[in-house]
Protein backbone atom coordinates (compact mmCIF):
# COMPACT_ATOMS: atom_id res chain seq x y z
CA UNK A 1 0.00 0.00 0.00
CA UNK A 2 0.93 3.26 -1.19
CA UNK A 3 1.39 6.06 1.36
CA UNK A 4 -0.78 9.47 0.50
CA UNK A 5 1.74 12.23 -0.62
CA UNK A 6 1.70 15.63 1.18
CA UNK A 7 2.49 19.06 -0.15
CA UNK A 8 3.48 22.37 1.38
CA UNK A 9 2.24 25.21 -1.43
CA UNK A 10 3.07 29.01 -0.84
CA UNK A 11 4.74 31.74 -1.81
CA UNK A 12 8.29 31.86 -1.07
CA UNK A 13 9.32 33.33 2.68
CA UNK A 14 6.14 32.16 4.32
CA UNK A 15 7.85 29.68 6.33
CA UNK A 16 6.99 26.37 4.05
CA UNK A 17 10.65 24.52 5.18
CA UNK A 18 9.86 25.55 8.40
CA UNK A 19 6.66 23.94 8.85
CA UNK A 20 8.65 20.78 7.03
CA UNK A 21 10.79 20.09 9.86
CA UNK A 22 8.04 20.41 12.35
CA UNK A 23 6.01 17.69 10.82
CA UNK A 24 8.83 15.43 10.08
CA UNK A 25 10.71 16.15 13.30
CA UNK A 26 13.68 16.96 12.27
CA UNK A 27 15.93 19.81 10.35
CA UNK A 28 16.20 18.24 6.80
CA UNK A 29 15.60 21.15 5.00
CA UNK A 30 17.69 24.59 5.73
CA UNK A 31 15.88 27.38 6.94
CA UNK A 32 16.96 31.16 6.94
CA UNK A 33 15.17 33.92 6.64
CA UNK A 34 15.65 34.72 2.85
CA UNK A 35 13.02 33.43 0.07
CA UNK A 36 14.58 30.67 -2.28
CA UNK A 37 17.22 29.80 0.84
CA UNK A 38 15.92 25.93 0.74
CA UNK A 39 18.65 23.45 -1.05
CA UNK A 40 18.04 20.80 0.63
CA UNK A 41 15.48 16.94 0.49
CA UNK A 42 12.53 18.22 -0.28
CA UNK A 43 11.14 15.22 0.71
CA UNK A 44 10.52 12.66 3.92
CA UNK A 45 8.41 10.30 5.62
CA UNK A 46 6.13 11.48 8.25
CA UNK A 47 3.57 10.47 10.85
CA UNK A 48 0.33 11.96 12.44
CA UNK A 49 -1.70 9.78 14.77
CA UNK A 50 -0.55 6.17 13.51
CA UNK A 51 -1.21 8.08 9.68
CA UNK A 52 1.95 7.72 7.59
CA UNK A 53 2.30 10.00 4.24
CA UNK A 54 5.01 11.63 2.60
CA UNK A 55 6.02 15.05 2.89
CA UNK A 56 6.92 17.43 0.10
CA UNK A 57 8.27 20.85 0.20
CA UNK A 58 7.88 23.11 -2.67
CA UNK A 59 9.79 25.17 -1.58
CA UNK A 60 13.17 22.77 -2.08
CA UNK A 61 12.03 22.41 -6.16
CA UNK A 62 14.18 25.66 -7.92
CA UNK A 63 12.89 26.02 -11.18
CA UNK A 64 16.15 28.42 -12.09
CA UNK A 65 15.67 31.69 -13.76
CA UNK A 66 11.85 31.74 -14.10
CA UNK A 67 10.53 35.11 -12.61
CA UNK A 68 8.86 35.31 -9.06
CA UNK A 69 5.27 34.46 -9.90
CA UNK A 70 6.19 31.97 -12.48
CA UNK A 71 8.27 29.81 -10.40
CA UNK A 72 5.51 29.68 -7.59
CA UNK A 73 2.37 29.01 -10.63
CA UNK A 74 5.38 25.60 -11.42
CA UNK A 75 6.19 24.71 -8.14
CA UNK A 76 2.16 24.60 -7.69
CA UNK A 77 1.13 22.80 -11.07
CA UNK A 78 3.95 19.98 -9.88
CA UNK A 79 2.36 19.59 -6.35
CA UNK A 80 -1.47 19.88 -8.16
CA UNK A 81 0.20 16.62 -10.02
CA UNK A 82 1.87 14.48 -7.78
CA UNK A 83 -0.18 15.07 -4.11
CA UNK A 84 -3.06 13.45 -2.30
CA UNK A 85 -3.39 16.43 -0.27
CA UNK A 86 -2.06 20.11 -0.44
CA UNK A 87 -0.93 22.36 2.46
CA UNK A 88 -2.08 25.99 1.31
CA UNK A 89 0.81 27.54 3.53
CA UNK A 90 0.46 31.68 3.47
CA UNK A 91 1.83 34.07 5.76
CA UNK A 92 -0.64 35.94 8.39
CA UNK A 93 1.62 39.01 9.53
CA UNK A 94 1.61 40.09 5.64
CA UNK A 95 -2.37 39.55 5.37
CA UNK A 96 -3.72 38.22 1.48
CA UNK A 97 -0.94 39.23 -1.29
CA UNK A 98 -1.13 39.22 -4.93
CA UNK A 99 1.03 36.25 -4.73
CA UNK A 100 -1.11 34.33 -2.57
CA UNK A 101 -4.13 35.05 -4.72
CA UNK A 102 -2.22 33.74 -8.02
CA UNK A 103 -1.57 30.32 -5.97
CA UNK A 104 -5.22 29.92 -5.37
CA UNK A 105 -6.50 30.44 -8.40
CA UNK A 106 -3.77 27.54 -9.46
CA UNK A 107 -5.11 25.25 -6.61
CA UNK A 108 -8.97 26.09 -8.10
CA UNK A 109 -8.44 24.36 -10.47
CA UNK A 110 -7.13 20.96 -9.24
CA UNK A 111 -10.11 18.49 -8.05
CA UNK A 112 -6.94 17.66 -4.71
CA UNK A 113 -8.29 18.76 -0.89
CA UNK A 114 -6.41 22.06 -0.07
CA UNK A 115 -5.90 22.65 3.42
CA UNK A 116 -5.02 26.45 4.47
CA UNK A 117 -2.65 27.13 6.76
CA UNK A 118 -1.88 30.41 8.07
CA UNK A 119 1.57 30.90 9.15
CA UNK A 120 3.28 33.22 11.75
CA UNK A 121 0.16 33.43 14.27
CA UNK A 122 2.73 33.27 17.49
CA UNK A 123 -0.02 34.10 20.03
CA UNK A 124 -3.52 34.28 20.70
CA UNK A 125 -3.88 38.19 19.88
CA UNK A 126 -2.81 37.27 16.49
CA UNK A 127 -5.63 35.43 16.05
CA UNK A 128 -7.96 38.12 14.09
CA UNK A 129 -5.17 38.36 11.08
CA UNK A 130 -6.61 34.87 9.98
CA UNK A 131 -10.32 36.47 8.96
CA UNK A 132 -9.04 37.75 5.52
CA UNK A 133 -8.14 34.43 4.70
CA UNK A 134 -11.39 33.44 3.83
CA UNK A 135 -11.60 35.43 0.99
CA UNK A 136 -8.94 32.70 -0.60
CA UNK A 137 -11.98 30.16 -0.84
CA UNK A 138 -10.76 27.29 0.91
CA UNK A 139 -12.81 27.42 4.17
CA UNK A 140 -11.89 27.89 7.74
CA UNK A 141 -7.55 28.71 7.75
CA UNK A 142 -5.87 26.98 10.09
CA UNK A 143 -3.33 29.04 12.71
CA UNK A 144 -0.32 28.40 12.93
CA UNK A 145 3.45 28.84 14.34
CA UNK A 146 6.38 26.92 12.48
CA UNK A 147 8.81 28.91 15.40
CA UNK A 148 6.75 27.81 18.02
CA UNK A 149 4.94 24.80 16.43
CA UNK A 150 1.84 25.36 17.64
CA UNK A 151 -1.68 25.03 16.08
CA UNK A 152 0.04 22.24 13.70
CA UNK A 153 -2.26 19.65 15.54
CA UNK A 154 -5.19 20.82 14.22
CA UNK A 155 -4.00 21.46 10.94
CA UNK A 156 -2.26 17.71 10.47
CA UNK A 157 -5.88 16.21 11.83
CA UNK A 158 -7.33 17.78 8.91
CA UNK A 159 -4.76 16.82 6.48
CA UNK A 160 -5.30 13.14 7.55
CA UNK A 161 -9.48 13.45 7.53
CA UNK A 162 -8.01 14.22 4.02
CA UNK A 163 -6.27 11.32 2.81
CA UNK A 164 -8.47 9.44 -0.03
CA UNK A 165 -9.71 5.81 0.82
CA UNK A 166 -6.73 3.33 1.05
CA UNK A 167 -7.21 1.20 -1.95
CA UNK A 168 -5.49 -2.73 -0.76
CA UNK A 169 -3.29 -3.72 -3.83
CA UNK A 170 -3.57 -6.93 -4.61
CA UNK A 171 0.11 -8.75 -4.38
CA UNK A 172 0.93 -12.02 -6.02
CA UNK A 173 3.75 -13.97 -4.13
CA UNK A 174 5.11 -15.28 -7.54
CA UNK A 175 5.83 -12.04 -9.29
CA UNK A 176 8.54 -9.97 -8.77
CA UNK A 177 8.21 -6.32 -8.89
CA UNK A 178 10.86 -3.95 -10.15
CA UNK A 179 11.05 0.12 -11.28
CA UNK A 180 13.60 2.18 -13.11
CA UNK A 181 14.70 5.39 -11.28
CA UNK A 182 16.89 8.04 -11.84
CA UNK A 183 16.91 11.82 -13.27
CA UNK A 184 15.61 12.21 -16.57
CA UNK A 185 16.76 11.05 -19.66
CA UNK A 186 18.78 8.36 -18.22
CA UNK A 187 16.82 5.70 -20.91
CA UNK A 188 14.47 4.87 -18.38
CA UNK A 189 11.85 4.27 -21.01
CA UNK A 190 14.24 2.98 -23.48
CA UNK A 191 15.10 0.47 -20.79
CA UNK A 192 11.37 -0.67 -20.25
CA UNK A 193 11.26 -1.07 -23.67
CA UNK A 194 13.33 -3.66 -24.09
CA UNK A 195 11.90 -5.56 -21.05
CA UNK A 196 8.68 -5.33 -22.80
CA UNK A 197 9.25 -5.69 -26.21
CA UNK A 198 11.45 -9.08 -27.55
CA UNK A 199 11.05 -12.42 -27.16
CA UNK A 200 8.46 -11.37 -24.51
CA UNK A 201 5.35 -12.39 -23.11
CA UNK A 202 3.38 -9.54 -22.41
CA UNK A 203 0.39 -10.89 -20.13
CA UNK A 204 -1.42 -7.43 -19.39
CA UNK A 205 -1.43 -3.31 -19.35
CA UNK A 206 -3.07 -2.31 -16.30
CA UNK A 207 -3.31 1.14 -14.30
CA UNK A 208 -0.96 1.43 -11.50
CA UNK A 209 -2.24 3.08 -8.06
CA UNK A 210 0.88 6.25 -9.39
CA UNK A 211 -1.08 8.27 -11.50
CA UNK A 212 -0.53 7.70 -15.41
CA UNK A 213 2.00 4.88 -14.39
CA UNK A 214 1.60 1.79 -16.11
CA UNK A 215 2.50 -1.28 -14.38
CA UNK A 216 3.39 -3.95 -17.39
CA UNK A 217 2.99 -7.64 -16.23
CA UNK A 218 5.61 -9.97 -18.61
CA UNK A 219 7.25 -13.35 -18.75
CA UNK A 220 10.73 -13.84 -18.95
CA UNK A 221 12.60 -17.89 -18.74
CA UNK A 222 9.08 -18.66 -16.66
CA UNK A 223 9.37 -15.91 -14.21
CA UNK A 224 6.75 -13.38 -14.21
CA UNK A 225 7.80 -9.64 -13.86
CA UNK A 226 5.57 -6.69 -12.78
CA UNK A 227 7.36 -3.63 -13.97
CA UNK A 228 6.87 0.10 -13.11
CA UNK A 229 7.35 2.51 -15.13
CA UNK A 230 8.06 6.20 -13.90
CA UNK A 231 9.48 7.70 -16.69
CA UNK A 232 6.39 9.18 -18.42
CA UNK A 233 5.93 12.75 -17.68
CA UNK A 234 2.11 14.12 -18.17
CA UNK A 235 3.23 17.22 -19.16
CA UNK A 236 6.22 18.56 -21.50
CA UNK A 237 7.44 21.83 -21.02
CA UNK A 238 10.42 24.06 -19.40
CA UNK A 239 9.60 23.07 -15.69
CA UNK A 240 9.69 18.61 -16.50
CA UNK A 241 12.74 19.08 -18.39
CA UNK A 242 14.84 21.75 -16.10
CA UNK A 243 13.75 20.39 -12.92
CA UNK A 244 15.43 17.56 -11.92
CA UNK A 245 14.26 17.62 -8.36
CA UNK A 246 10.68 16.62 -9.88
CA UNK A 247 12.38 13.12 -10.88
CA UNK A 248 12.32 12.50 -6.87
CA UNK A 249 8.66 13.02 -6.42
CA UNK A 250 7.95 10.83 -9.88
CA UNK A 251 10.17 7.96 -8.29
CA UNK A 252 8.49 7.66 -4.23
CA UNK A 253 5.43 5.54 -5.08
CA UNK A 254 7.22 3.37 -7.45
CA UNK A 255 9.96 2.66 -5.01
CA UNK A 256 7.47 1.67 -2.28
CA UNK A 257 5.71 -1.04 -4.49
CA UNK A 258 8.71 -2.61 -6.09
CA UNK A 259 11.00 -5.15 -4.62
CA UNK A 260 13.83 -4.35 -6.29
CA UNK A 261 14.95 -0.66 -7.55
CA UNK A 262 16.84 -0.31 -10.50
CA UNK A 263 18.85 3.06 -10.00
CA UNK A 264 19.51 3.99 -13.65
CA UNK A 265 22.42 6.27 -14.46
CA UNK A 266 23.91 7.91 -17.63
CA UNK A 267 26.94 6.68 -18.67
CA UNK A 268 27.77 9.24 -21.24
CA UNK A 269 27.14 12.06 -18.86
CA UNK A 270 28.87 10.21 -15.25
CA UNK A 271 27.48 10.75 -11.93
CA UNK A 272 25.73 13.66 -10.88
CA UNK A 273 24.01 14.64 -7.61
CA UNK A 274 20.84 13.67 -7.72
CA UNK A 275 21.93 10.43 -9.10
CA UNK A 276 22.66 10.20 -5.53
CA UNK A 277 19.31 11.86 -3.98
CA UNK A 278 17.45 9.26 -5.86
CA UNK A 279 19.00 6.51 -5.20
CA UNK A 280 18.88 7.51 -1.47
CA UNK A 281 15.37 6.95 -1.22
CA UNK A 282 15.32 3.71 -2.71
CA UNK A 283 17.84 2.80 0.26
CA UNK A 284 16.00 4.30 2.87
CA UNK A 285 12.83 2.53 2.28
CA UNK A 286 14.81 -0.97 2.43
CA UNK A 287 14.33 -1.98 -1.36
CA UNK A 288 16.47 -4.34 -3.34
CA UNK A 289 19.08 -1.90 -5.36
CA UNK A 290 20.87 -2.38 -8.55
CA UNK A 291 23.02 0.36 -9.97
CA UNK A 292 22.27 0.16 -14.38
CA UNK A 293 25.03 2.31 -16.08
CA UNK A 294 23.01 2.72 -19.42
CA UNK A 295 24.14 4.01 -22.55
CA UNK A 296 27.42 2.38 -22.10
CA UNK A 297 27.75 2.35 -25.94
CA UNK A 298 28.10 6.09 -26.30
CA UNK A 299 31.43 5.93 -24.13
CA UNK A 300 34.73 5.50 -25.52
CA UNK A 301 36.38 2.75 -23.67
CA UNK A 302 39.81 0.99 -23.16
CA UNK A 303 39.99 -1.98 -21.02
CA UNK A 304 40.21 0.13 -17.76
CA UNK A 305 37.17 2.16 -18.21
CA UNK A 306 34.87 0.01 -16.89
CA UNK A 307 36.83 -0.41 -13.83
CA UNK A 308 37.30 3.51 -13.45
CA UNK A 309 33.66 3.95 -13.80
CA UNK A 310 32.91 0.90 -10.96
CA UNK A 311 35.55 2.98 -8.34
CA UNK A 312 33.94 6.50 -8.98
CA UNK A 313 30.56 4.43 -8.54
CA UNK A 314 31.59 3.20 -5.04
CA UNK A 315 33.55 6.18 -3.97
CA UNK A 316 30.26 8.11 -4.57
CA UNK A 317 27.10 5.88 -3.74
CA UNK A 318 29.25 3.90 -0.33
CA UNK A 319 25.93 3.60 1.57
CA UNK A 320 24.70 1.41 -1.71
CA UNK A 321 28.34 -1.10 -1.45
CA UNK A 322 26.28 -3.46 -1.15
CA UNK A 323 24.40 -2.56 -4.68
CA UNK A 324 25.57 -4.55 -8.16
CA UNK A 325 26.40 -2.67 -10.84
CA UNK A 326 25.70 -3.46 -14.53
CA UNK A 327 26.77 -1.88 -17.65
CA UNK A 328 23.84 -1.81 -20.83
CA UNK A 329 22.68 -0.15 -23.48
CA UNK A 330 19.22 0.58 -24.10
CA UNK A 331 19.89 1.32 -27.67
CA UNK A 332 22.03 -1.94 -29.01
CA UNK A 333 19.99 -4.23 -26.01
CA UNK A 334 23.19 -5.28 -25.29
CA UNK A 335 23.33 -6.54 -21.74
CA UNK A 336 19.69 -5.25 -20.75
CA UNK A 337 17.98 -8.89 -20.42
CA UNK A 338 20.97 -9.69 -18.13
CA UNK A 339 19.23 -7.48 -15.77
CA UNK A 340 16.76 -9.66 -15.00
CA UNK A 341 18.78 -12.47 -13.91
CA UNK A 342 20.23 -9.72 -11.06
CA UNK A 343 17.21 -8.86 -10.49
CA UNK A 344 16.08 -12.46 -9.81
CA UNK A 345 19.34 -13.01 -7.46
CA UNK A 346 18.55 -9.38 -5.40
CA UNK A 347 14.74 -10.35 -5.25
CA UNK A 348 15.76 -13.63 -3.93
CA UNK A 349 18.29 -12.00 -1.49
CA UNK A 350 15.85 -9.45 -0.29
CA UNK A 351 13.22 -12.22 1.19
CA UNK A 352 16.01 -14.77 2.08
CA UNK A 353 15.60 -15.93 5.86
CA UNK A 354 17.91 -17.71 7.68
CA UNK A 355 17.17 -20.53 10.48
CA UNK A 356 18.06 -19.34 14.37
CA UNK A 357 20.30 -21.96 14.98
CA UNK A 358 22.67 -20.73 11.66
CA UNK A 359 22.65 -17.24 12.27
CA UNK A 360 23.80 -17.70 15.68
CA UNK A 361 27.10 -19.87 14.95
CA UNK A 362 28.12 -17.35 12.60
CA UNK A 363 27.64 -14.53 15.40
CA UNK A 364 29.47 -16.36 18.10
CA UNK A 365 32.34 -17.28 15.77
CA UNK A 366 32.31 -13.06 14.87
CA UNK A 367 32.21 -12.33 18.43
CA UNK A 368 35.13 -14.85 19.29
CA UNK A 369 37.39 -13.95 16.31
CA UNK A 370 36.64 -10.28 17.25
CA UNK A 371 35.49 -9.07 20.39
CA UNK A 372 33.39 -6.61 21.02
CA UNK A 373 35.25 -3.44 22.91
CA UNK A 374 34.66 -1.86 26.17
CA UNK A 375 33.19 1.63 26.12
CA UNK A 376 33.96 3.79 29.32
CA UNK A 377 34.78 0.91 31.61
CA UNK A 378 31.60 -1.27 30.69
CA UNK A 379 32.22 -4.19 27.98
CA UNK A 380 29.08 -5.05 25.39
CA UNK A 381 27.79 -8.61 25.67
CA UNK A 382 26.10 -10.21 23.06
CA UNK A 383 23.68 -13.29 23.84
CA UNK A 384 22.10 -13.72 20.21
CA UNK A 385 20.00 -12.58 17.46
CA UNK A 386 17.01 -13.55 15.98
CA UNK A 387 15.75 -12.25 12.15
CA UNK A 388 12.16 -10.47 12.19
CA UNK A 389 11.57 -9.39 9.06
CA UNK A 390 12.52 -9.84 5.34
CA UNK A 391 12.36 -7.44 2.44
CA UNK A 392 14.67 -6.09 3.44
CA UNK A 393 16.33 -8.69 5.96
CA UNK A 394 15.84 -7.51 9.63
CA UNK A 395 18.09 -8.74 12.40
CA UNK A 396 17.43 -7.96 16.36
CA UNK A 397 20.83 -8.47 18.50
CA UNK A 398 20.05 -9.00 21.68
CA UNK A 399 22.83 -7.70 24.46
CA UNK A 400 23.71 -6.41 28.17
CA UNK A 401 23.31 -2.60 27.12
CA UNK A 402 22.28 -1.16 23.51
CA UNK A 403 24.16 1.92 24.76
CA UNK A 404 27.51 0.71 24.16
CA UNK A 405 26.65 -0.88 20.95
CA UNK A 406 29.48 0.87 19.07
CA UNK A 407 28.17 1.15 14.99
CA UNK A 408 31.45 0.51 13.97
CA UNK A 409 30.98 -2.62 15.57
CA UNK A 410 27.56 -3.15 14.91
CA UNK A 411 28.84 -2.69 11.01
CA UNK A 412 31.19 -5.03 11.78
CA UNK A 413 28.30 -8.12 12.45
CA UNK A 414 26.86 -6.83 9.55
CA UNK A 415 29.68 -7.57 7.53
CA UNK A 416 29.81 -10.79 8.73
CA UNK A 417 26.19 -11.69 7.63
CA UNK A 418 27.30 -10.20 4.22
CA UNK A 419 30.17 -12.95 4.58
CA UNK A 420 28.29 -15.97 5.48
CA UNK A 421 24.69 -15.28 3.80
CA UNK A 422 25.19 -13.13 0.96
CA UNK A 423 22.53 -10.93 0.85
CA UNK A 424 23.67 -9.19 -2.49
CA UNK A 425 21.73 -6.28 -3.31
CA UNK A 426 20.09 -5.98 -0.34
CA UNK A 427 20.25 -3.44 2.39
CA UNK A 428 20.07 -5.01 6.09
CA UNK A 429 19.22 -4.05 9.19
CA UNK A 430 20.61 -4.29 12.51
CA UNK A 431 18.13 -3.56 15.59
CA UNK A 432 19.81 -3.92 18.94
CA UNK A 433 17.75 -4.31 21.94
CA UNK A 434 18.71 -4.63 26.12
CA UNK A 435 17.97 -9.12 26.47
CA UNK A 436 14.69 -8.74 29.27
Amino acid sequence: MTKPIVAIVGRPNVGKSTIFNRIVGERISIVEDVPGVTRDRIYSPAEWLNHEFNLIDTGGIDIGDEPFLEQIRQQAEIAMDEADVIIFLVNGREGVTAADEQVAKILYRTKKPVVLGVNKIDNPDMQSMIYDFYSLGFGEPFPISGSHGLGLGDLLDEVVRSFPENEEEKIEDDVIRFSLIGRPNVGKSSLTNVFLGEERVIVSDIAGTTRDAIDSDFVHDGQKYKVIDTAGMRKKGKVYESTEKYSVLRALRAIERSDVVLVVLNGEEGIREQDKRIAGYAHDAGRGVIIVVNKWDAVEKDEKTMNRMTEEIRKNFQFLDYAPIVFVSAKTKQRVLAILETVNMVSENHTLRIQSSILNEVIEDAVTRNPAPSDKGRKLRIYYMTQVQVKPPTFVVFVNDPEIMHFSYERFLQNKLREAFGFEGTPIRLITRKRS
